[in-house]
């Protein structure tokens, strides 16, 4: 089964993108802070990591760029409420940029396009 975690400091945000993954037959593990999502990464195996880029603490940004010095395979999609963090050179390094809506469509379709990248 796909695995995939969904790091983001909004519980509520967790829950729901948890719970619509879930629904289109992933695993899915949720991290609060980079600090956990970290501690996440070390000791289980994900596939893709769904990453807010403004969080209390460590950014999203400052995550992305150790996964990708340590974990160069693991797909990232950053998901933020604000679409000018794409022009920002760090958020190149993900694999995907979603903009938070209400209407999880785009965010499933954009999991499903990294994946199949990704495997193939």
């Amino acid at each position: 089964m796909t695995r995939l975690l969904i790091v983001d400091d909004e519980r509520d945000i967790r829950y729901l993108y948890a719970a619509e993954l879930e629904d289109e037959g992933y695993e899915v593990e949720t991290a609060g802070n980079g600090t956990d999502a970290a501690e996440l990464l070390k000791n289980h195996p994900f596939d893709l990591v769904i990453l807010d880029i403004q969080m209390k603490g460590e950014s999203g940004l400052q995550l992305l760029q150790k996964i990708v010095k340590e974990r160069t395979d693991l797909p990232v999609i950053l998901c933020t409420a604000f679409s000018c963090y794409k022009e920002d050179f760090s958020s190149w390094l993900a694999d995907g940029y979603i903009v938070k809506s209400s209407d999880l469509t785009e965010l499933k379709k954009e999991v499903a396009r990294v994946l199949k990248k990704k495997h193939n």
